[in-house]
C-alpha cells in the first residue's frame, strides 16, 4: 500500500479520500476546514499541520483545489511543494482549473524530476462517495501507469488525455456539452408537458429514440420522473450550479483564447449564471428545468 497525501478535504476531496483510507493506504491529510480533517482521522487517516508536513514521505500527492490560483499557490515559488518533493513522488491534481496553469505547474514539475497529472473528474458528489468518478488525466504516459492504481480507488473509468492540460482541457468540453444537453432535455421536457404529455411517458419515448442522452435517462431533470435522482429530491446537488458557471466560464475563456466558435455553451453560460444569480447556485445543475418553466 502507498503513503498518500492528500490536500483539500471539500465535497469531492472528503469521499476520495475516504475511499483511499478504505483501499488501505496510509493517508496525510489536510485542509483549511477542521471538521473536514477530523472526519477522515476519524477514518483512519494523519492529520497534518500544514501542507509540507502532510508531503513528508508521501510516494502520492493528491490535490483537491478551488481554482487555478490554489494550485499555482500550492506548487510553485520558493515555498511550494515542489521544492520539497522527492522526485520519485508521483503528483496527482484533481482540481478543476484552466489548462493554462495546469500546463505551467507541470512543466515546472516535469524540470525538477517530478512526475505530476492533471487529473479533474466527472461524476459529482455521488461518485465521489461510490468510487465511480471518470477521471481525465493529462502527463506523460510513464506517470500516468504510476497514478493509475491510486486513480483506480477513486474511480472506475480512468483516461489519459494526452500531456499536461489535457485533462482540463477533456474535463471542459465534457462539461460545456453536458451543459447543452441539460438544457436541451429540459427545454424538450417542458414543450411535452406544455402540450399535456406525461413527463415519464415522454422521457420513456425520446429515450428510445433520436434524442436519447444522458442527462434524459441517467439524470432527468424533471421531478418524479426517475427516483434517487436531485430533480425528485428538491434539486439537492448532486452538481451544484454554481460549479456548473465555473466549467462554463473555463471553457469560455478558453474558447476566446484560441478563436474557437461555441455558440452552444455561450447560451448556456448566460442561462447558468442568469440561474444562479436568481439563488439557485447552490441547487442542483438540473434545475435549470425550473428556470425554463
Amino acid at each position: 500500500m502507498a503513503t498518500i497525501a492528500f490536500i483539500g478535504l471539500g465535497n469531492m476531496g472528503g469521499p476520495m479520500a475516504s475511499n483511499l483510507v478504505k483501499a488501505g493506504h496510509s493517508l496525510s491529510v489536510y485542509d483549511l476546514v477542521p471538521e473536514a480533517v477530523e472526519k477522515l482521522v476519524n477514518e483512519g487517516a494523519r492529520a497534518a499541520d500544514n501542507p509540507g508536513q502532510a508531503v513528508e514521505g508521501a510516494d502520492f500527492v493528491v490535490t483537491m483545489l478551488p481554482a487555478g490560483k490554489h494550485v499555482a499557490g500550492i506548487y510553485l515559488g520558493e515555498d511550494g511543494l515542489l521544492q520539497s518533493l522527492d522526485p520519485k513522488t508521483v503528483v496527482i491534481d484533481s482540481s478543476t482549473i484552466d489548462a493554462e496553469t495546469s500546463r505551467s505547474v507541470g512543466q515546472a514539475a516535469r524540470e525538477m524530476g517530478i512526475g505530476m497529472m492533471d487529473c479533474p473528474v466527472s461524476g459529482g458528489v455521488a461518485g465521489a462517495a461510490a468510487g465511480t468518478l471518470s477521471f481525465m488525466c493529462g502527463g506523460a504516459a510513464e506517470t500516468f501507469e504510476k497514478a493509475k492504481p491510486i486513480l483506480e480507488c477513486m474511480g472506475a473509468k480512468i483516461f489519459h488525455a494526452g500531456d499536461h492540460g489535457a485533462g482540463q482541457i477533456a474535463k471542459m468540453c465534457n462539461n460545456m456539452l453536458l451543459s447543452v444537453l441539460m438544457v436541451g432535455t429540459s427545454e424538450a421536457l417542458r414543450l411535452g408537458q406544455d402540450n399535456g404529455l406525461d413527463p415519464k411517458v415522454l422521457s420513456e419515448i425520446m429515450g428510445a429514440s433520436s434524442g436519447k442522452n444522458w442527462t434524459l435517462e441517467v439524470y432527468n431533470p424533471c421531478p418524479g420522473v426517475m427516483e434517487n435522482v436531485p430533480s425528485s429530491n428538491d434539486y439537492k446537488p448532486g452538481f451544484m450550479v454554481d460549479l456548473m458557471c465555473k466549467d462554463l466560464n473555463l471553457a469560455l475563456e478558453n474558447a476566446l483564447q484560441n478563436g474557437s466558435s461555441t455558440p452552444m455553451g455561450a447560451l448556456a453560460r448566460s442561462l447558468y449564471t442568469s440561474h444562479a444569480r436568481k439563488g439557485n447556485g447552490k441547487r442542483d445543475f438540473s434545475s435549470i428545468f425550473e428556470f425554463l418553466g
